[in-house]
């Protein structure tokens, strides 16, 4: 599917980039907001599978891909993406969206969806609850902002087979050279590196710099809004024990199970496709 490269400004006065994927304006749009490090090309798949059928919007968070990065790097924290989504669900008057979250992207989902229940026909967690498990915080903390750079993209592409082996046990030099151009750039230079500030790290190892608040009221708040949870059978970030706690406290939940996958499924996984394939429509 052919998209729009689209912009929009923060509270702050940060320009902002998101793709923006054409559908019809009867359903409600579908707005992917992705992990730590990442950026809009995260959802490739994922939008060539529902655009057309769905209006399909990827945001690059402040300091990622194409978005401006930050003076101050305490605003690398969730509240303030979450303003500044609110931001662009405001200019874009969108009276629906389906928020399809990503790790940090699924805290600024929940967080939202708690917000503004009305606005929100319904939410995808990928791999991310209330209680973010403290091996996992530990070995993020021990790579934001500390990759490459790499003079090709084969090395790229080695380095994150070498640190995310664990997450993606079944992964081939193919899926690691797609993973990896979407992660990182090729500079003026002829460089590889990260496509992030690398300051994003910054608020990130505070004590509570992960989420900034306490998340179990936050996911109370949008109990009433449906709600697909996708979980990594191999995740230390997720577990299994939060997981059913999240369905067991939510009114309508789904919940999915994507075997031989850490954090975070790519979701191109036939099971995490099946489950949302299925939950999608349930959605008005």
């Amino acid at each position: 599917m052919t998209f729009i490269d689209s912009y929009w400004w923060s509270n702050d006065s940060l320009r902002l980039h998101y793709r923006d994927y054409a559908g019809p304006a009867d359903k409600p749009t579908i707005l992917c907001l992705p992990g730590l490090t990442r950026n809009a090309r995260d959802f490739e798949a994922l939008a060539d599978r529902y655009a057309g059928d769905y209006r399909v919007l990827a945001v690059s968070f402040r300091g990622r891909g194409e978005s401006a990065y930050a003076k101050d790097a305490m605003t690398y924290v969730p509240l303030t993406y979450v303003q500044d989504v609110e931001s662009l669900l405001n200019e874009l008057s969108l009276s629906r969206v389906i928020f399809m979250g990503t790790s940090l992207g699924g805290i600024v989902s929940m967080i939202l969806a708690s917000m503004d229940r009305e606005r929100v026909a319904g939410v995808i967690l990928n791999d991310i609850g209330p209680v973010i498990e403290a091996r996992g915080l530990e070995r993020i903390r021990g790579y934001v902002g500390r990759a490459g750079p790499w003079p090709t993209w084969l090395h790229a592409a080695r380095w994150l087979s070498e640190n995310n082996a664990a997450a993606f046990p079944n992964y081939d030099l193919t899926n690691w050279l797609t993973m990896a151009k979407r992660v990182f750039r090729l500079t003026s230079a002829g460089r590889i590196v990260a496509d992030y500030d690398k300051k994003i790290s910054e608020p990130f190892r505070l004590a509570g710099g992960e989420a900034g608040q306490d998340l179990w009221p936050v996911l109370d708040g949008m109990a009433s809004v449906p709600t697909l949870i996708i979980h990594g059978e191999l995740s230390d970030v997720l577990s299994e024990e939060t997981a059913q706690a999240m369905v067991a406290r939510l009114h309508d939940a789904k919940y999915v199970n994507v075997p031989g996958v850490g954090h975070a499924p790519a979701l191109d996984e036939p099971e995490a496709l099946a489950a949302i394939d299925a939950f999608l429509p349930t959605l008005r």
